[in-house]
């Protein structure tokens, strides 16, 4: 765990400030980090996203222990909660010495709070705390993916209370890259809990990060594809696989900002790839052989790495993302020739996103069918109906894997 360079109120106050950007402006951890952490130590800053994704992976049941404390609850963003929350996340997780607790959490409440704050604090602390090692998912969260299945949600649960390992995608089979567990051909799993540019080979270029479940879509663009199109590239994963594949690869991204993260991403390991700064729904050009579109989505099946997925992906938002993801299948339809292949994707959990995505998408579009999304790896398979559903609990014993949708959508020739 990153120390603090200072008493340590300052990480703890960007904690805070993280968690409200998440919790009350549905800002991702990521973008928050600007302005939650400027101006601090790169320790500190680490410290703060440390505690305020810790936090997030754990907030039902740290709310249970609160409320259990209290005479009379308070909302749940409420500055006194909010500051209880890492204060335990702290005690519970990080092993944070209890008097350091205390120190670091007073500071950040005055008046009223500060005293409801000690008092809760101190009862808490007398306790014998929980590990929370398998944490609840939000309630809501949970009734919804109760169709998956008890053992699913099951899954979930301790694949949140874990570190995901680090996956990375290798450019070629004989580049400079850590020693690790390889579970798929040019991948190798290798241990988090290091620093990814001091890792052998990262400034020669020869690997990127990538989960395992994230490489699978560029997996099934067919091998004599000679075009591909790469729609909502960035930041250049699937374009550096494809690239690195021999395929003449077509990225383009709406973000001029992402798609520059993209080109950067390609200049480091050396690979080629044409990029365009467009909107696919209005992008123009001659087909292509293969079309890989790895849609927006409310990202729920990252819920391990980016546990703000579990507060931000509400009805509504995966509703305008269906909506969104609709339109793009519809433009890379447009944009793929007669005998090509469509490969769609999303990094979600949810059905709208994936499997009523694709039936909509076949009955409005009689020209594609379904082709057996086979990528070949062990305990990875297509269900009957041909396309990937990618679960918690899948490759458990070897760390898991993202939550995935993946179908693989052949054009009838003409």
């Amino acid at each position: 765990m990153p120390r603090p360079t200072n008493d340590g109120t300052a990480a703890r106050a960007a904690a805070l400030r993280l968690l409200d950007a998440v919790l009350r402006r549905d800002e991702t951890l990521e973008h928050a980090a600007f302005a939650a952490t400027r101006g601090l130590p790169p320790a500190d800053a680490r410290l703060a996203q440390a505690i305020a994704g810790e936090t997030l992976r754990r907030l039902p049941d740290l709310d249970a222990l609160i409320d259990a404390k209290m005479a009379r609850p308070v909302a749940s963003d409420a500055k006194a909660r909010m500051v209880l929350r890492i204060a335990l996340t702290q005690a519970i997780v990080m092993n944070i010495p209890h008097h350091a607790v205390v120190a670091t959490a007073l500071p950040m409440v005055n008046g009223g709070p500060r005293r409801l704050v000690h008092g809760v604090l101190s009862r808490l602390l007398k306790d014998e705390l929980p590990p929370l090692e398998a944490p609840r998912l939000p309630e809501e969260l949970e009734a919804r993916w109760a169709h998956w299945g008890e053992d699913v949600v099951a899954a979930a649960r301790k694949m949140l209370g874990e570190r995901p390992p680090l996956d990375i995608s290798l450019k070629g089979d004989d580049v400079a890259a850590p020693d690790g567990k390889s579970l798929a051909p040019r991948h190798r799993r290798v241990a988090s809990d290091c620093t990814v540019t001091d890792l052998e080979g990262f400034e020669a270029g020869g690997w990127w990060v990538q989960d395992l479940a994230s490489s699978l879509p560029a997996r099934l663009v067919p091998a004599d594809a000679s075009t591909v199109l790469d729609a909502c590239a960035a930041p250049g994963g699937k374009t550096m696989q494809l690239a690195a594949a021999g395929h003449d690869v077509t990225a383009i991204d709406i973000s001029k900002r992402r798609l520059h993260r993209l080109k950067q991403n390609l200049e480091r390991t050396g690979l080629a790839a044409k990029h365009v700064t467009s909107d696919l729904r209005t992008f123009e050009a001659r087909p292509f052989d293969a079309v890989l579109l790895d849609a927006p989505c409310s990202a729920t099946g990252t819920f391990r790495r980016h546990p703000e997925t579990l507060y931000r992906a509400r009805p509504r938002i995966i509703e305008e993302m269906a909506a969104l993801q609709d339109e793009l299948l519809a433009a890379s339809a447009r944009l793929v020739r007669a005998g090509g292949t469509i490969v769609y994707a999303t990094c979600s959990l949810e059905r709208e996103e994936g499997e009523d995505q694709i039936e909509a998408f076949l009955s409005a579009h009689p020209e594609f069918s379904l082709s057996p999304a086979n990528v070949g790896i062990t305990g990875i398979a297509p269900t009957d109906r041909g396309w990937l559903r990618i679960l918690p609990g899948m490759l458990a014993d070897e760390g898991g894997l993202d939550g995935f949708f993946i179908a693989k959508l052949v054009r009838a020739a003409e």
